[in-house]
């Protein structure tokens, strides 16, 4: 599937990348269930329209083994390429070069990576590895740290999102800056995706209540129990979200302001 043309009329609130447009705000990854047919059942159950695939890590061309696209119907849904694994920018511009001639994919994902333990995104390498692909004219979405100013930047080189994490790869910690996240949206003209670090439901409203277009996971719903029912609730949580954030919150105040007179007894004119 490849997303619904912007001409097109879309139901209410989709958004859009690269000039396609999508209903679903949730992305999911593919990679660490216990088997495709769990991936298949769970992704399906996020109701996700964009799924993120690790070049490096997936079965895409051999067809003596269980591939992706068995469970996961490319027809369907947007494969998104990403070079999860990549600690370099030649890395990093290889593997999605190949994932081109491959399956003629040319809206990606760009994630560079530091070292362990945290796996921070390496932003120099990440430039580097940006401006390679952009000059193969690939459509990059890009991965990065919750920094306002380097967002910025990958927005001018010409990246079609930004997606800061919220916290490091895998760890289910949650959005640990919402600071940050909120100036990083304030600031862009492309879509913003919280990326990395959600770990439950309402670390996904939260990303959408930030004002985030989209958020995009992997780990907090295939490391969970039951996959398939996290799926469902990562949906319903970024839905929440986004309708909490579209209706506008009431403001934060320090001190009370009751809902109901404090003075009993009905007022006369």
């Amino acid at each position: 599937m490849d997303g619904i043309p912007t001409g097109t009329a879309a139901q209410d609130d989709s958004w859009e990348v690269a000039g396609l447009r999508f209903r679903s705000r949730l992305i999911v990854g593919t990679g660490r269930y216990k088997d495709l047919e769990e991936t298949g059942r769970a992704i399906e159950a996020s109701g996700a329209e964009i799924v993120t695939v690790a070049v490096r890590r997936v079965n895409l061309g051999d067809p003596n083994a269980p591939m992706l696209q068995d469970y996961v119907d490319p027809k369907r849904y947007t494969y998104l390429p990403n070079t999860a694994g990549c600690f370099t920018a030649q890395d990093a511009v290889r593997t999605l070069r190949l994932a081109r001639e491959a399956g003629g994919w040319n809206l990606v994902k760009l994630e560079v990576l530091g070292p362990p333990p945290f796996l921070y995104p390496d932003m120099r390498a990440t430039f580097e590895a940006l401006e390679a692909l952009l000059k193969d004219g690939f459509q990059v979405m890009v991965y990065c740290s919750d920094d306002p100013i380097a967002a910025k930047r990958l927005e001018e080189m010409g990246a079609v999102a930004v997606m800061p994490l919220g916290a490091p790869i895998g760890s289910g910690l949650g959005i640990q800056n919402p600071v940050m996240i909120r100036a990083i949206i304030e600031n862009a003209k492309v879509p913003v995706l919280v990326d990395a670090g959600v770990g439950t439901a309402s670390d996904a409203s939260l990303a959408m209540e930030l004002g985030c277009d989209a958020v995009l996971m992997n780990s907090a719903i295939a490391h969970a129990k039951d996959p398939v029912r996290m799926a469902r609730a990562m949906k319903a949580a970024v839905e929440a979200g986004r309708l909490a954030w579209l209706a506008g919150r009431m403001p934060r105040q320090y001190a009370a302001d009751p809902s109901s007179p404090l003075q009993s007894g009905l007022i006369t004119r």
